[in-house]
């Protein structure tokens, strides 16, 4: 058995396995000659990878830059979570110093929903027209400038306004940098790992802000100096890894042959994509709800001081960060579907103890374990829907389902704000439950096994160029 390899410039290997059999050999050798009379003849015949052909995935060392690409993703990823983590922290702060109800004060929740609907829509034509570079510039621009005017504490709508471009920011990161972690090899882990850090991040913020926060009056705008700093860091090193990655070397390894149907329709035409979008509302809910409230719960149900609530917040998103990291060692082994059901179960154990026994300790133990068991559904669903459609249809598809969970981060968070106005903090327990029940509902409208030969290959390798069933359904629509 012997192999012939051809690389191209993107680093995209042909793999064409030739028997040794002498007839086939014959055959195989009239077939060559006649390739070449075609090529002679100026035909694209031999231009064409062979059926056999199987495409080799890059990895986060190879090819060298993709180390510092793979940085420099990581750090997005952090100052993101550390936006998104923040908000809980300084809730009652905001309360305070701007003399807001839970309503009212719920709208830093909602104002970054408008952002992510911005960025689903133009998330495609970056890509296509300035490629990762302009994510890697625009997106870091998104997050220093708000943030530079926050920490001057200003009036509460510029607070809302401003976190309207944060959102937009935060969508382009999301489509861009988890569509291109996705597609590398061992995607499990590297996946985990860069949703790993957005859970770090969300995990050090709280104790950051309430530190800054505690003696009251404007302080809480200190923790945007930090932010601040963190911002122009992504700026730099974003830039300086994506600089090569234009437009024109996106459409050249992400080619279209649908060239009379826009990226974006071909995405929202197929049924895979919507229950993709609706499984991220829910699940993008119910992470910043718990993250968000988890220290107004703390302080008005269970008693706690301020302080306590925020080393509650920061175990939420810890237990994120932990099950992040190690539990995509288990999703890679059990697979997609089994790994989601187990930790759905798992996390709606937790979230029954966290609700149902009124312990200050228990509460505090069972709301991190549930952050450890909630935090690889994301990559573990991110990973699913990278092998189910075809790569094309990635950043059109994860850049839609990001944009809407970021609605369903901000609505949902908004509607328990609303909600514990009217009848108490409590009830953002019941609203949690249910919310597990219908993630559970949606998962399982989704395809439950592996495309044939697509697999999570630690090797580097994917699968042959023909499509699987599911693949071919998924095209389809």
């Amino acid at each position: 058995m012997s192999a012939t390899v051809t690389e191209t410039q993107h680093g995209i290997n042909a793999v064409e396995q030739r028997s040794p059999s002498p007839a086939r050999d014959g055959r195989e050798s009239a077939e060559g000659n006649n390739a070449a009379r075609t090529a002679d003849s100026g035909g694209e015949a031999s231009q064409q990878p062979p059926a056999t052909a199987m495409e080799a995935l890059q990895r986060w060392n190879s090819p060298p830059i993709n180390r510092y690409r793979v940085l420099a993703t990581f750090w997005s990823f952090l100052v993101l979570g550390m936006g998104d983590g923040s908000y809980g922290a300084l809730l009652p702060y905001l309360e305070t110093y701007y003399d807001l109800d839970y309503t009212v004060v719920s709208l830093v929740f909602l104002s970054p929903f408008a952002g992510y609907a911005m960025a689903s829509t133009v998330n495609n034509l970056v890509h296509v027209n300035f490629g990762q570079r302009g994510v890697a510039c625009v997106a870091p621009l998104c997050h220093f400038i708000p943030y530079l005017v926050f920490s001057f504490h200003p009036p509460y709508p510029v607070l809302v306004i401003l976190f309207v471009i944060v959102g937009f920011g935060n969508g382009l990161i999301d489509a861009a940098w988890c569509s291109f972690i996705g597609v590398l090899a061992n995607s499990h882990v590297m996946s985990g790992i860069l949703q790993s850090f957005y859970a770090l991040g969300a995990t050090v913020s709280p104790l950051i802000a309430t530190a800054l926060a505690r003696q009251g009056g404007p302080n809480w705008s200190s923790f945007y100096y930090v932010m601040v700093a963190a911002s122009t860091v992504e700026l730099v090193t974003s830039a300086a890894a994506f600089w090569k990655q234009t437009g024109a070397i996106y459409l050249a390894e992400n080619p279209n042959p649908t060239s009379g149907k826009g990226r974006t329709r071909q995405a929202l035409s197929n049924k895979f994509t919507w229950i993709f979008v609706f499984f991220m509302f829910g699940y993008c809910g119910l992470e910043v709800a718990i993250g968000g409230w988890i220290v107004v719960f703390m302080t008005r149900v269970r008693g706690s001081s301020p302080f306590a609530g925020g080393a509650a917040a920061t175990g939420f998103w810890g237990g994120m960060t932990a099950g992040r990291l190690f539990l995509s060692i288990l999703t890679s082994r059990l697979g997609e579907s089994k790994s989601m059901l187990l930790y759905l179960g798992l996390a709606i154990t937790f979230e029954l103890t966290f609700w149902l026994i009124p312990n200050l300790v228990v509460t505090a133990v069972s709301v991190a374990l549930l952050g450890f068991f909630l935090g690889p559904m994301f990559p573990t669903a991110v990973v699913l829907i990278t092998k189910v459609l075809p790569r094309r249809l990635h950043v059109g598809t994860i850049g839609f389902a990001t944009a809407f969970g970021g609605s369903g981060g901000a609505i949902l968070p908004f509607v328990v704000g609303a909600i514990a106005q009217a009848k108490g903090v409590e009830t953002i327990q019941p609203i949690i439950l249910a919310t597990f029940v219908v993630l559970a509902v949606l998962w399982g409208a989704l395809p439950h096994r592996e495309p044939q030969g697509h697999h999570d290959d630690s090797d580097g390798r994917a699968s042959p160029r023909e499509a699987s069933p599911e693949a071919a359904s998924a095209e389809r629509g």
